[in-house]
């Protein structure tokens, strides 16, 4: 499982959290999701060999969001 800690600028609100962590707790390999509001980040922990960083890209530009950038935790 890899954990990762993803940018997001264009959070800004409840609404926010909920379409983020709707979309992505419904994917597969998707073990946590974790939006925090306030420093607009994401927390991810997933199976990579079964959901990759481009496709959890692909799903949040899908609900409108941009990952700015991804850090390894």
């Amino acid at each position: 499982m890899a954990k990762t800690l993803l940018s997001v600028p264009d959070i800004s609100c409840e609404h926010c959290q909920h379409a983020i962590e709707g979309a992505l707790s419904q994917e597969p390999g998707v073990h946590a999701v974790r939006v925090d509001i306030a420093a607009k980040t994401v927390s991810l922990d997933y199976d990579p060999s079964i959901l990759t960083l481009e496709a959890v890209g692909r799903i949040l530009d899908d609900e409108g969001y941009t990952i700015a950038s991804a850090t390894a935790q």
